[in-house]
């Protein structure tokens, strides 16, 4: 237990003694009182835009947090730091910006609450980059923390989300459909606040970091709109004052077992890739030890249960109707699949959180019992071989099949590969390649959703596969590998690989591999010139030059 002093460890340092007396003054003016002087300083920061539904509702949850830690006998002050969407960005220039948003984001909470003395912080997050960028600035800090997801959006009319309208795009292009049946799924598909609504990248970041430990139970399972989200706001503001009473902190929770177990359930529930590379991110935040080898060995004894989007039927909303994932890490509990000892921001340890949780509903079908699985081993599958020497990662379900060979369609860049779908020059058994996509290459590392969209809405998904060094949104589905590393922008493989070329992926052997000699690839390397990058100042030039590979988290601070 931290002596009653310890309390205002940051604080008092900013607004204590009479030197400190012009900081007052200016907290004075933003509705401090005497009274607030003596008080922990929880930092509230909020995500809020109207760039994207997903954040548009934030505000009101901050200032919910900031309520619940005033009742605590906190002071709650609101900061603010940014959002992009990846949904309105896919496709275009300005999603080399995306993956970027993660750094910028963790680096101006670190910022604000390292220069304001903020005792505690509650980070409030509902798009994909945002969530772990919380989490990242929060490990930096390791301030008594908390994060509250902002939830998930509910189903547009005709049981639509976002990936209706990209896929709307390539049954368009098939000719199934018309501009006009385009746009009205265009205007129905989002009815309101909340992240996209199935098992895409929002929605796995904010299960995997409750699974972590560093939400509230309940928190990533909760419809954006609703009593339950304005709740968790508030008790998350409460809790942060008992974590100070507690003295318990992001590294007390982020711990080698609480990433086992992230890792888990986000395999359990089909997550996206970008589970990945965040999960990494955030470990090497915390100087946790986490490769992608340990994704292969949790793989091997971790089944595939929720047929939720983007491969299976269900939306979010529906997996929140039935209990959200409470129920199903207690199964895993339950069957050993858990570190209950694991601590987590309640005070508590997971065990302990799933005591009283009861199970599903008699007769749903969204989480499948462990006997009977989606699939029996992890959809995340890690490939190596001559086209990836350092890992890629693969989002494989089954139900694209487990093995794919076909000749090498080679684009430079994601605009390329989308016009070659739509036009018609992908054919089936092709492998598109889309390279210069990675982390330093694009640089920021795209997401592909419209091409793979694309694939699907010209009916090509059991047809083609498609290969990059970039990476996926987690409405992506189909035979599609992501993070290939070294990436082509460092001159691996994928730089070298040509049209025509044989290029078969096994998820069963785990090998993703090209059928040319090495003495034919080291020739080709001979020939290889490096591409003149395009950005020579601003955020993506010093992105570009710091950032570490995909197979490391893509982080930029692992070697300064």
């Amino acid at each position: 237990m931290s002596d009653k002093n310890d309390l205002r460890k940051y604080s008092s340092q900013v607004v204590d003694g009479v030197e400190r007396a012009p900081g007052r003054s200016m907290l004075r003016a933003v509705g401090f009182t005497d009274e607030d002087f003596k008080k922990p300083q929880i930092g509230i920061a909020s995500t809020w835009a109207m760039v994207t539904p997903c954040n548009m509702h934030i505000d009101k949850l901050a200032v919910e947090a900031e309520k619940g830690a005033n009742a605590a006998g906190a002071k709650g002050v609101i900061f603010n730091t940014i959002t992009i969407s990846d949904g309105i960005a896919n496709g275009t220039e300005g999603m080399k910006y995306s993956l970027v948003s993660r750094e910028v984001i963790a680096d101006s909470i670190e910022v604000v609450a390292g220069c304001e003395g903020f005792d505690g912080l509650v980070t409030v997050g509902g798009c994909d980059k945002n969530m772990p960028g919380c989490l990242i600035g929060m490990a930096r800090l390791n301030r008594p923390s908390i994060f509250v997801y902002g939830g998930t959006i509910r189903p547009g009319a005709g049981h639509t989300d976002i990936i209706s309208v990209f896929e709307a795009v390539g049954q368009n292009a098939r000719g199934d459909i018309n501009e006009i049946q385009v746009k009205q799924i265009e205007e129905v598909a989002i009815p309101g606040p909340g992240s996209c609504g199935g098992m895409y990248t929002a929605n796995t970041m904010a299960s995997a970091i409750e699974a972590l430990g560093m939400s509230l139970p309940g928190s990533s399972s909760q419809d954006a709109v609703g009593s339950d989200k304005a709740s968790d706001s508030f008790r998350a503001g409460q809790q942060v004052m008992e974590l100070l009473k507690l003295d318990l902190k992001p590294r007390d929770i982020m711990t080698r077992k609480a990433f086992e177990n992230a890792i888990r359930v986000v395999i359990a529930l089909a997550g996206s890739t970008n589970a990945v590379l965040h999960l990494l991110a955030m470990a090497h935040a915390v100087d946790v030890e986490l490769t992608l080898d340990d994704f292969v060995e949790l793989g091997k004894v971790s089944p595939v249960v929720a047929d939720l989007r983007p491969s299976g039927k269900y939306m979010m909303s529906e997996l929140v109707a039935i209990g959200g994932i409470q129920p199903l890490m207690k199964r895993m509990l339950a069957a050993g699949m858990l570190h209950g000892d694991a601590m987590t921001v309640t005070g508590k340890t997971l065990a302990e959180n799933l005591e009283n949780v009861a199970d599903y509903p008699e007769g749903q079908d969204v989480i499948l019992p462990f006997d009977q699985p989606v699939k029996k081993d992890s959809h995340l599958v890690v490939l190596r071989g001559n086209l990836s020497p350092t890992g890629a990662v693969a989002k494989i379900t089954g139900k694209e099949g487990l093995r794919f060979e076909g000749t090498a369609r080679v684009y430079h860049g994601e605009e390329g590969a989308l016009a070659g779908i739509l036009n018609g020059e992908v054919k089936a058994g092709d492998v598109i390649v889309i390279r210069y996509e990675g982390p330093k290459g694009g640089p920021g590392m795209r997401e592909m959703l419209s091409p793979t969209s694309a694939v699907m809405g010209k009916g090509l998904g059991k047809d083609v596969a498609l290969i990059t060094d970039g990476r996926f949104s987690g409405g992506s589905h189909g035979f599609v590998v992501g993070h290939i590393t070294p990436e082509a922008f460092d001159g691996g493989p994928i730089a070298l690989i040509e049209d025509g070329d044989k290029i078969t992926i096994d998820a069963e052997t785990r090998q993703i591999t090209v059928g040319v000699s090495d003495a034919e690839l080291a020739e080709r390397k001979t020939r290889w010139v490096r591409p003149e990058s395009r950005y020579k100042r601003g955020v993506l030039a010093k992105y570009a030059k710091t950032v570490s590979s995909a197979s490391e988290g893509a982080v930029t601070d692992k070697y300064l």
